[in-house]
C-alpha cells in the first residue's frame, strides 16, 4: 500500500488561531511591561532629581513652563539653566536614536549607556549637588525615549505622560460614543509607571539620602539585563525596533 503524500496547506499544517496568537500575546505583554518599567525609571529619576537639585529631569512640559516664567520675570540664571536642560534632553533623544540605529536596532547598548551615565553622576554628584551636575541625567532620560517606538502598533511615550493621559481620555471618549475598542487602556501604563517610580524615588531619598541616586543606575542596569533576554525577532512587535 502506498501512502498518499499530504500537500502543504492542509489543516494539519495550519496553526490554530489560539496557537498563532499566543506569541503575539506574549510579545504585547513583554512590550507593555517593559514600557511600564522604563517609565518607572524615568519617574524615579525625576523625583530624586527634583528633590535633590530642584529641576525636573524628564518632565520637559514642566520645565518649559518654568522657563517661560523665568523669561517673564527676567531671571537670567534660571533661563540659562532651564534652556540648557531642554537642549540636553533633545540632544539625548537624538543620540539615543543614533545609538539604536548604529548598534543593530537593539536596546541593550542604549540602556547600558544610560546605566553608565547615571552611575557616573551618582559617583560624582556629591552630597550637595549643583543643578548643573544633574544635566547628564537629563541626557540619559532623553536617550531612554529611544528604547521604544511602538508596542503592537500603539504609539507609546515613556516620559511624556501628558500625551499618554490625552490619548487615554480621547480613547475613553470614543468608547463612550460606541467604539468598543479597549486599546486606549494601555496608555495608562506609562502614567502608572511614572507615578510609582516617582513615589519610590521619594521613599528611597527619605531612607538613603544622597545615596538614593545609585538606585537609578541599578534600575537601568536591571533593564539592560532584561533587554538582552528579549529575542531579536521580538524587537519590532514588542518595541517598534528593527527592520520590517
Amino acid at each position: 500500500m502506498t501512502s498518499r503524500s499530504r500537500r502543504p496547506g492542509t489543516p494539519r499544517d495550519r496553526k490554530l488561531p489560539a496557537e498563532a496568537s499566543a506569541p503575539a500575546g506574549r510579545q504585547k505583554t513583554v512590550g507593555f511591561g517593559f514600557v511600564a518599567l522604563l517609565s518607572f525609571l524615568a519617574g524615579m529619576t525625576d523625583a530624586i532629581g527634583f528633590l535633590r537639585a530642584g529641576d525636573f529631569l524628564s518632565f520637559m512640559s514642566g520645565n518649559t513652563t518654568r522657563l517661560a516664567i523665568a523669561i517673564g520675570e527676567g531671571h537670567g540664571g534660571d533661563i540659562a539653566r532651564l534652556a540648557a536642560i531642554l537642549l540636553v534632553f533633545v540632544t539625548g533623544n537624538a543620540t539615543g536614536v543614533v545609538l539604536v540605529r548604529t548598534t543593530g536596532e537593539r536596546q541593550w547598548p542604549l540602556l547600558m549607556a544610560v546605566t553608565v551615565v547615571t552611575g557616573l553622576v551618582a559617583a560624582l554628584a556629591g552630597a550637595a549637588p549643583s543643578p548643573w551636575s544633574y544635566l547628564p541625567l537629563v541626557f540619559a532620560m532623553g536617550m531612554l525615549n529611544a528604547a521604544v517606538d511602538t508596542v503592537a502598533g500603539h504609539p507609546i511615550g515613556l516620559t511624556y505622560v501628558t500625551g499618554a493621559l490625552s490619548r487615554f481620555g480621547k480613547g475613553l471618549g470614543r468608547f463612550l460614543c460606541g467604539e468598543r475598542r479597549g486599546g486606549f487602556l494601555v496608555q495608562m501604563l506609562p502614567w502608572i509607571g511614572m507615578l510609582t517610580g516617582a513615589v519610590t524615588g521619594v521613599f528611597l531619598l527619605q531612607a538613603w539620602q544622597e545615596t538614593a541616586i545609585w538606585a537609578i543606575g541599578a534600575t537601568a542596569l536591571l533593564l539592560t539585563v532584561v533587554s538582552v533576554m528579549v529575542p531579536r525577532d521580538w524587537l519590532r512587535p514588542c518595541f517598534g525596533l528593527g527592520r520590517p
